[in-house]
């Protein structure tokens, strides 16, 4: 099979994410947070698709990925509050980006692994990066703090 043909019959890698204090990402009206795990907690399912054209995105920065929920299907992306950029979640399919003819930012994260952990920073904003708060139920967000007062390394658990 060759490159082109492989790449559009790609299928979206299923995750489970957590961070390093078991805290998983769940769905809540709507907004992706992030609880600690009870026995009764159901993660969200995480839907990644790399990027497949990246001439015009920056290098050295992790695999740019498409990141959405499985259920109900929506995209995550990223978008301004002011001067404040935002992490939203959004009606879409990651598919649906991933077929575009050129990459949609606003959608795409750098996925950066480092040992068993993964960062996800924007590529609209960059040095943005996914987070939560360290302690407690939070909504996830974008910060510019790593490492201070808010979690940016995740743990990627397979669904199968």
């Amino acid at each position: 099979m060759n490159k082109e043909k492989e790449l559009r019959a790609a299928t979206p890698s299923l995750r489970h994410v957590q961070d390093l204090s078991s805290r998983v990402w769940i769905l809540q009206n709507n907004i992706l947070t992030a609880v600690p795990r009870k026995e009764q907690t159901v993660p969200v399912t995480i839907t990644l698709l790399p990027c497949q054209y990246l001439d015009t995105l920056e290098t050295n920065r992790g695999d740019p990925t498409y990141m959405g929920v499985q259920r109900p299907m929506s995209c995550l992306f990223c978008t301004k509050d002011g001067e404040q950029p935002v992490l939203q979640l959004g009606e879409g399919n990651i598919m649906e980006m991933y077929n575009k003819k050129e990459p949609v930012k606003a959608s795409l994260f750098y996925h950066k692994k480092s040992g068993t952990t993964s960062t996800f920073e924007s590529a609209a904003f960059p040095g943005w990066f996914i987070a939560v708060c360290s302690k407690g139920s939070c909504p996830l967000i974008l910060t510019q703090e790593l490492g201070e007062i808010f979690i940016t390394d995740f743990e990627m658990i397979v669904v199968h």
